[in-house]
């Protein structure tokens, strides 16, 4: 090893020996006196140093330090003379290995991170630096080791909160879609196949379970669907999973939507409970030689229009849906000019005492005042504006319009009219209903007596806390409670007997086959004598004919609505309609 050492000192640079030669004289050590510390030094660093002296495909090691041997675990007996390659173990592929061999080749430094193991098989990231030096004709490498273990884990750590989702162990959004560009953008030839999804109800879930078992459940999902053998497998949004996968055609695309269905079908076992889960999905097929981000987003558009019919399976992609997609954008974006510009009225169709004729009141119906359109009705923007929240800054605004309007109508009548306003599930939910009733009846003068809101029946299904405090103070201030639709949806004895509504709807789906469908005729009696039983109002949507009034009054039902007794008109057609009738008014409304 000193011989070694002795030729490794001749290695210092020749300006650096020839000052120090020359400083010799002036009290300074000599040269020979610094090489012959300098195998004390090298034993005293705290890297590992090796020499090693290329021999065709080999290496074989010269001189190892002390810390090479606290390394690696190996003594120096056990590993001068070897090649240092049984460091790698198993792992002799490494990509840096090659940059390596052909460094050396070619005499030239090299820097390469590897992935070592010591004596005892435990493993470590290797920083390796390796520097070429002549000693005469002979070439030798001298090479510095250190441990960059608790580096490279930190890196690795630093990466997987940059790079996956927490909660499931899957790629994050961003990096879905980085890597989705990278891998597919390669192959021309290819198909991309990329499937989205997510759970239906995940927000009934968390609230019914709570957040752990939320969690749980999305990590399972996660695993599920690394398993089917997707290139790339991501978590979206809060509940929402994307896959990509690379096929030789599109022929295989649907067996392989079929297969992320079945993995997801069976329940989910988590503490200790079995939970069935629905999943909306949405597919979408192209090339991978074009972009992956368009791909990615028509899968998204195809899962979006598949949650309107989550019974109907997976959806794959097609150009009407992304149409439509770009109808709701800019409906979304014209719906909010139209909040900020008071665009929106209300039309009044009267409810009326079958037997008699009499107007009782009338539903409030409102319209939107498209500056290009003109008068649409609420099917053509009501989702919309309720998806995108809008809705929500229409319900106050909306009820102090009716309330104002019957206040005008009832200040001349000796029996006052009732108007009736639909409320959706989300306004009811978002909003302190009775407080903002409590509001607008100061606001406007009118009367609690005067209002009914109108409630589809899946909302007297919501179980949500609150939600019978807030329908017993709006009964407590005297606003009506309706169910609309009844018949249609989620009704049950219970719901009537729980909740305190005042008013059931017949659907007009019922009405209009009374005289046609004894099977209609059946259930129009049985809601009749239901809503008499309960002490409720009855009122029959869509009646059109006089066969139909007449059934409906032998029937039992009270109270009608339809063409029959007036299309839907706005607030001044409404009144001058009412001042010709005339009936219940001491002057003209």
């Amino acid at each position: 090893m000193a011989c070694v050492m002795e030729d490794f000192t001749k290695l210092m640079p020749s300006d650096f020996a020839k000052r120090a030669s020359s400083m010799s004289n002036g009290g300074l050590l000599s040269s020979s006196a610094v090489r012959s510390i300098l195998p004390t030094l090298v034993e005293g660093l705290t890297d590992g140093i090796v020499i090693a002296q290329p021999l065709g495909a080999n290496a074989p090691l010269l001189y190892v330090n002390k810390s090479f041997e606290r390394l690696t675990g190996y003594t120096r007996n056990e590993v001068i003379g070897k090649d240092c390659r049984y460091l790698q173990g198993s792992q002799r592929d490494q990509p840096e290995i090659a940059h390596i061999r052909a460094a050396i080749q070619a005499a030239e430094p090299v820097d390469a991170t590897l992935r070592n193991y010591r004596k005892d098989g435990s493993a470590f990231w290797n920083s390796l630096s390796l520097r070429p030096a002549w000693v005469g004709d002979e070439l030798l490498y001298l090479g510095i080791l250190r441990d960059v273990s608790a580096i490279r884990q930190a890196h690795l750590a630093l990466d997987r909160v940059a790079n996956l989702d927490g909660t499931t162990g899957c790629l994050n959004r961003q990096s879905f879609i980085l890597a989705a560009e990278a891998r597919f953008a390669k192959d021309a030839t290819a198909t991309l196949l990329v499937v989205k999804l997510d759970v239906i109800g995940f927000h009934d879930l968390n609230t019914g379970y709570g957040f752990e078992i939320g969690d749980a459940i999305l990590s399972e999902t996660g695993r599920r669907l690394r398993e089917v053998g997707a290139a790339l497998v991501a978590r979206m949004g809060a509940n929402e999973f994307a896959l990509a996968f690379e096929l030789p055609d599109e022929a295989g695309a649907r067996s392989i939507v079929t297969l992320v269905s079945a993995a997801l079908a069976t329940d989910f076992v988590v503490a200790g409970a079995n939970v069935s889960l629905r999943f909306a999905i949405g597919y979408a097929i192209g090339h991978t030689g074009g972009s992956a981000i368009s791909v990615i987003r028509n899968a998204g558009t195809a899962l979006w229009a598949g949650k309107s019919d989550p019974l109907g399976g997976p959806r794959q992609f097609r150009n009407a849906d992304y149409e439509e997609a770009r109808r709701r954008v800019r409906m979304t974006r014209e719906l909010k000019v139209a909040v900020a510009n008071d665009e929106f009225v209300y039309h009044f169709q009267p409810q009326v005492d079958l037997l008699t004729g009499e107007w009782l009141g009338a539903e409030a119906l409102i319209r939107w005042n498209h500056p290009l359109f003109g008068s649409q009705l609420p099917g053509s923007f009501i989702e919309t504006a309720e998806r995108s929240g809008l809705l929500l800054d229409l319900t106050e605004p909306s009820l102090t319009t009716v309330a104002t309007f019957a206040r005008r109508v009832n200040a001349h009548r000796n029996k006052a009219l009732r108007f009736s306003v639909n409320v959706s599930a989300a306004e009811f939910l978002k909003h302190d209903m009775a407080e903002m009733l409590d509001r607008v009846l100061q606001r406007t003068g009118a009367e609690p007596g005067w209002l009914t809101l109108e409630i589809t029946e899946s909302m007297f299904l919501n179980d949500t806390p609150g939600v019978m405090d807030a329908f017993e103070r709006l009964r407590q201030i005297g606003v009506g409670l309706s169910v609309d639709d009844f018949g249609t949806g989620y009704s049950n004895l219970r719901s009537l007997e729980t909740f305190p509504v005042t008013e059931i709807k017949i659907d007009r789906t019922f009405v209009k086959e009374l005289a046609t469908s004894p099977s209609k005729m059946v259930i129009v009696r049985a809601i009749v004598d239901l809503g008499r039983a309960f002490g409720l109002t009855v009122v029959a949507e869509g009646v059109e004919t006089e066969v139909q009034r007449a059934m409906l009054c032998e029937l039992g039902c009270p109270v009608g609505q339809g063409y029959l007794f007036g299309t839907p008109t706005d607030a001044e057609g409404f009144a001058a309609s009412l001042a010709r009738i005339g009936s219940g008014a001491t002057d003209a409304a």
